[in-house]
């Protein structure tokens, strides 16, 4: 894979997909608000029209981020073989300090610790990769302590 090439798994591709054609929706109406902006007037004193003017800088710097993300992304399937161990894609059930989490092992484009989905590129994504069922892991916070993950159970 080259240096321009990015993993993500499939939901993430998805993801991106979806995003791009809302964000080509969002062309329409953004020309429809400009040529609407125009017929006010003096545009240098348009604040619709400059407004408008941003929004569609704005759209269309995320369209081509995202067009060159979909180019050159390649989906990593979860790897189901028996006995893998933790993959991207893994959603994994942990024990840390005595409750149990879950997290879903994600591409860093993807992650979303809110959610439970981490960045393979992560501490605890490094960690966790390769990992089976019934292993400890210890991570490193960034406060200088050590968080133990007993895996639990890996889907």
């Amino acid at each position: 894979m080259s240096t321009d090439e990015f993993i993500v798994t499939q939901e993430g591709l998805d993801k991106l997909q979806q995003e791009l054609t809302e964000r080509l929706v969002k062309r329409i109406t953004i020309a429809d608000k400009i040529e609407y902006a125009k017929n006010l007037g003096d545009l240098s004193e348009n604040f619709e029209y400059q407004e408008a003017k941003d929004d569609q800088v704005q759209n269309e710097s995320r369209v081509a981020e995202l067009e060159y993300m979909i180019k050159r992304c390649t989906v990593k399937a979860k790897d189901t073989a028996k006995g893998a161990g933790i993959s991207l894609g893994s959603k994994i059930t942990a024990r840390v300090n005595g409750t149990l989490k879950e997290f879903q092992v994600v591409s860093f484009n993807e992650s979303d610790p809110a959610k439970g989905k981490i960045s393979n590129e992560s501490p605890l994504g490094v960690a966790l990769l390769g990992k089976k069922s019934g292993e400890t892991v210890s991570v490193a916070t960034p406060r200088g302590t050590t968080m133990e993950y007993e895996i639990v159970d890996i889907g």
